[in-house]
């Protein structure tokens, strides 16, 4: 067998008195075990049904958008995964964090008061030895790495809320009296533990898992057998209550297809898991037995909950779940859904806390249609890419062209093309050029109120549709298809524009001119809603275009999504001159070639080949 938990099963009472017989021990366990299902049935609950097994569950039944009807002062709360400090920031961690910091930005600008929570797992075997391969103690090299990924997320402008790293004293506590919450429960026992170890993966693998020579189906390198004594948390127990609010809250799991994945791995038969380890120095120790540290995982996921605490108070579990838990989103990798869909779950059932209201796993990345690898010379470095690129080229190429949940490529020309023709030319050159006829004819200034231009247009109505829509698609975290709705504004606006044909109704004079000016005018009250509505996504050139509407910086950072509404601009209103606000990315500042590439821009080509880890 893969892995052998010894039938001799020693009970968390063990702490207490470790002379105590083993079956003793395991008959106590097995009595608790049933005390917990007629405590769960029986118990009065907190929610507005009659059973505490119901309170387990109610936080997740709903999702977190707006028409929800829950409380309108909970926080919206959503973290990224705390980052393994092993290595230096990849773009897949880029990416989750990308895409977090827009859904962030979206709440924020409904009004929500947001909570986003990102940071570094610190702790375990794997960090301990790249500390040591670079020379340096863990601490020094953890210090390295958080400072890496603060670095980053200031050069993405990830506003990030908080940042938790796993070695904070605070985290350490909280951690402590989490795990001594789920042993009083009765679900840690200590047990010998023999099977097969992935350590990139932190993690013990079941044999029908790995692929040929017992290799591990992400990392590709062989795992190691291994026989410890280990304190071991009940999973199995909690089998049918997460086979239950899976069932009753098809939602928790996101996208829809994800789900069907969790089932199976419940429905397969749930085993406990070892949550310490005795040959790992560097991480947490557990409570009464400083021979061994806290399994990495039952350790970094109350992050989510310490990063709650406040930084000037003395940090407990009460507290910091009373600061904003539970989460509305957590967002992560694929990779990792099982962690935070069925060990994550049942550690929160045990500790008595709320469920958070979805995991959602989004897909990995390739490049030019090939899995990412050092030894293939195609990685895909983030700090390079915003280094060359800028933010937000970054920002929106890697929300608009992958389908949010789904795997993803990144190709260099396509990358050019797209963030040329979208950012550049449709939004871009519109504004410039629209800006440029103000100037000519108008001296810069609104000749009427954006709504007065509107009466009897049904380019106004055009606008208020597919504002409807990226509103709907930022909700449902689509975030292509709410840059697509955004980008087709830009299409509206720049097919009006040719229709009516502005400058040459101002060389007619008279009406015509009257009509030209009105023209513009609902052009530009379009371009100030793209502004508003693309600001989760680009917020730099969100601003350079409110910029150039005439805004000063103030009024843009207090701006929520009610300013997509019609009527913002008022006659008498002054633009500035026309300025670029998006420069063409040229082909020949990139590689020194001469010409920008010839490849058409087309809809969203199926990337089928394999895969790596984001």
């Amino acid at each position: 067998m893969a892995a052998r938990i010894n039938t001799s099963i020693q009970n968390s009472l063990w702490l207490l008195n470790p002379l105590q017989s083993s079956r003793n021990l395991k008959a106590t366990h097995l009595r608790t075990r049933f005390k917990f299902y007629q405590n769960l049935l029986s118990a009065p609950s907190s929610c507005s049904s009659s059973s505490s097994k119901r309170a387990i569950f109610c936080s997740s039944a709903s999702n977190f958008n707006s028409h929800d009807g829950g409380a309108a002062t909970d926080p919206f709360v959503i973290t990224t995964p705390l980052y393994y400090v092993n290595a230096a920031p990849h773009m897949g961690s880029a990416y989750t964090t990308i895409a977090a910091d827009a859904i962030a930005r979206f709440q924020r600008l409904l009004g929500k008061k947001v909570i986003f929570i990102t940071g570094t797992d610190e702790h375990g075997e794997k960090i301990a030895t790249a500390a040591a391969a670079q020379g340096s103690g863990p601490s020094e090299h953890c210090d390295n790495i958080s400072e890496a990924y603060k670095t980053l997320w200031k050069d993405l402008d990830i506003a990030y809320d908080k940042f938790i790293r796993t070695t904070d004293p605070k985290h350490e506590t909280i951690v402590k009296e989490f795990y001594s919450n789920v042993l009083a429960n009765g679900d840690i026992y200590r047990a010998d533990y023999e099977g097969l170890y992935c350590v990139n993966c932190e993690e013990y693998k079941d044999e029908k898992e790995l692929l040929a020579d017992n290799c591990c189906p992400i990392h590709l390198k062989p795992c190691a057998s291994r026989k410890e004594d280990n304190y071991f948390f009940a999973l199995s127990k909690y089998q049918r209550l997460l086979e239950e609010t899976l069932t009753q809250n098809p939602g928790f799991v996101q996208p829809a297809f994800r789900l069907n994945e969790v089932q199976s791995w419940i429905k397969s038969g749930l085993k406990d898991f070892s949550i310490s380890r005795a040959s790992v120095e560097w991480g947490i120790p557990v409570p009464n037995d400083q021979k061994q540290t806290i399994y990495v995982w039952f350790d970094a996921l109350l992050g989510y909950i310490s990063a709650l605490s406040e930084n000037d108070e003395q940090p407990n579990l009460q507290t910091a779940v009373a600061s904003g838990w539970p989460a509305s989103v957590h967002l992560i990798g694929k990779d990792i859904l099982r962690f935070h869909a069925v060990y994550w779950p049942a550690m929160l059932m045990s500790a008595g806390l709320k469920l958070p209201k979805m995991v959602f796993g989004h897909g990995f990345l390739t490049k030019d249609g090939m899995k990412m690898g050092k030894s293939l010379g195609n990685t895909l470095e983030p700090n390079e890419l915003v280094q060359k690129f800028g933010s937000d080229p970054v920002r929106y190429f890697f929300l608009r062209e992958v389908e949010f949940g789904s795997d993803g490529d990144y190709a260099e020309d396509r990358f050019i093309n797209i963030v040329n023709a979208h950012l550049a030319n449709t939004i871009g050159n519109l504004l410039n050029r629209t800006l440029g006829l103000l100037k000519k004819n108008c001296q810069s200034t609104l000749v009427v109120d954006s709504s007065a231009a509107a009466v009897g247009n049904a380019f106004k109505e055009k606008v208020e549709e597919l504002v409807a829509k990226a509103r709907n698609h930022y909700e449902e975290l689509s975030l292509s298809s709410a840059c697509e709705a955004v980008l087709e504004i830009g299409n509206a606006g720049n097919s009006y524009m040719d229709e009516r044909a502005p400058w040459s109704l101002f060389k007619q004079g008279g009406a015509s001119s009257d009509a030209a000016a009105k023209d513009l005018v609902l052009i530009l009250e379009a371009m100030r809603i793209i502004a508003i509505a693309l600001s989760p996504v680009t917020p730099r050139l969100s601003w350079r275009i409110y910029e150039q509407l005439g805004y000063p910086e103030d009024q843009f950072a207090a701006a929520t999504w009610n300013e997509t509404k019609w009527g913002g601009l008022k006659a008498g209103q002054v633009m500035a001159p026309p300025n670029p606000v998006f420069a063409r990315i040229e082909q020949a500042i990139v590689n020194g070639e001469e010409e920008a590439p010839k490849k058409p821009v087309k809809s969203k080509k199926k990337i089928a080949q394999k895969v790596a880890e984001a």
